[in-house]
């Protein structure tokens, strides 16, 4: 079906075998799950919820062209999944968007194909768009003006989920929701089957968060197990059990989390205490005086994300990454123990332009403001992984870039890898060793040259040497040699 400037949308809709990369992305976000009623609007072939019904969610669609009589129903959560960049029309491109969002009774995902994407999409530019030799129309949009959009025209504030997918919550509280479950995970929960064991959660939930939980936190298995219980003598016995440098760690530890939310929830738009979770609102009363004084003492961190000089001062502090004369670079099972500062950083940059799916390594780069993730896939197990995608946005414009190196004959690789990782990282000591063996063998005497594959294969050659898994050895490739 054609529309109104002669492009044929209907072939924009590919066949997948699985879910498409928004629903899976609403899916690990929890905001598509069993229990919820998904709408899929102009659900194209229909391949998102056909896998959504295998995962036994309650999932229709409807689609101009393929499903034209399909009902279009309210629905807890509905998808518009690459259908705004399809539609020339500015016009109907905001009544599509306004269309899906009244069927939204909690959250509305939207997708759509980003401007990195300009050098797939073959053809000549036709209004705010290209008009393809397919007759098929795109309207790439940049990272931050998806979201203005969305915003604008359902008039809430909206959370990137990830490059290209941004969430516009029907309650603000929702909204709050979800940045605290990203900002300070929920917590999880010792396995217990009878009152010992239940009573081992409770401490063990003590010592993590730095204070007793509310019986409205604990699963509802474990608040039976423990329903015998006077809350004085649950919490006698918890007290006598948990260790008070345990509880003290815990509560700086829920101290400065709270912070790094509260930061970003103003980042974001700041709402009432009582919109917050009810886990947050007990870690407030737990680790502050009150609400006011929690929100001003976040005040002054996100400020500080502003000052240059203290942002480099808490790069040089960090006691995890890798501090070039450019940026920091932290290891993903590092990062959560970077300066809180650095941790907003980053946050704030995943919030406003979406934090890819995969990625190994986070760059926070000291002057100006811009993060980026690095995909290194083979990082456990490759001694010098290859770059396979970069991730980047300037903080300032909201800018993005996406590099993919998958093509690329000679892809950047990571040298000593152990300085990304905290110290007390189980790999660290096997990564150490290698590195030191390559100081020996002077494979970095000229750094400008191992930067790439090519470079690097050609310095192990210069010095004869060769790797086998984290092991340098003598000899070039494919001779048998013995250890270095």
């Amino acid at each position: 079906m054609a529309g109104p400037w002669g492009s044929d949308r209907r072939l924009t809709a590919i066949g997948r075998a699985g879910l498409s990369a928004p629903a899976r992305q609403a899916v690990i976000d929890s905001q598509i799950q069993p229990g919820l009623r998904v709408f899929d609007y102009g659900c194209g072939r229909g391949d998102d919820v056909r896998s959504l019904r295998q995962m036994q969610v309650d999932a229709e669609g409807w689609d101009p062209y393929y499903f034209p009589d399909g009902a279009q129903i309210p629905s807890d959560a509905v998808l518009l999944t690459y259908v705004l960049n399809v539609i020339e029309d500015p016009e109907e491109r905001r009544a599509t968007l306004l269309r899906a969002w009244e069927l939204a009774r909690s959250v509305l995902v939207v997708s759509a194909r980003l401007t990195w994407e300009r050098n797939k999409v073959r053809g000549e530019g036709y209004a705010d768009g290209v008009l393809t030799s397919r007759q098929t129309f795109q309207h790439l949009f940049g990272t931050g003006e998806l979201r203005d959009f969305v915003q604008e025209a359902t008039g809430v504030r909206c959370v990137s989920a990830a490059p290209g997918v941004v969430y516009a919550f029907r309650a603000d509280m929702t909204r709050i929701a979800f940045l605290a479950r990203r900002v300070v995970p929920d917590a999880e929960w010792l396995e217990s089957d009878d009152t010992t064991s239940a009573i081992a959660a409770v401490v063990a939930f003590t010592e993590q968060r730095g204070r007793l939980p509310r019986i409205e936190e604990m699963p509802e298995h474990l608040a039976e197990l423990l329903g015998h219980l006077r809350a004085p003598d649950l919490q006698r016995l918890v007290r006598r059990s948990a260790a008070p440098e345990k509880i003290a760690a815990g509560a700086n530890r829920t101290t400065l989390n709270t912070l790094l939310f509260l930061a970003v929830e103003l980042f974001n738009g700041r709402g009432p205490f009582g919109s917050l979770p009810l886990s947050v609102q007990l870690d407030i009363r737990a680790c502050f005086s009150s609400y006011m004084e929690a929100c001003k003492r976040a005040d002054r961190l996100l400020l500080k994300l502003r000052d240059d000089a203290y942002v480099r001062g808490a790069m040089r502090a960090s006691k995890v990454g890798k501090l070039t004369p450019t940026a920091l670079y932290v290891h993903r099972r590092a990062a959560e123990q970077v300066p809180t500062v650095l941790r907003l950083y980053e946050h704030c940059a995943a919030i406003a332009a979406g934090r890819p799916a995969h990625w190994t390594l986070v760059k926070l780069r000291h002057q100006g403001r811009a993060v980026s993730w690095l995909d290194y896939p083979q990082f456990d197990t490759d001694p010098h992984p290859k770059l396979s995608t970069s991730y980047s946005v300037e903080m300032k414009g909201l800018d993005t870039t996406y590099t993919s190196y998958a093509e690329s004959a000679n892809r950047p690789l990571l040298h000593r890898k152990h300085e990304f990782l905290a110290p007390d990282d189980s790999d660290v000591a096997k990564y150490r060793r290698l590195t030191e063996a390559e100081e020996r063998a002077g494979l970095y005497e000229q750094p400008h040259l191992i930067g790439t594959e090519k470079g690097w294969e050609a310095e192990l050659a210069r010095c004869g040497r060769q790797l086998r898994g984290h092991r340098l050895v003598r000899g070039v490739a494919g001779n048998e040699a013995p250890p270095a």
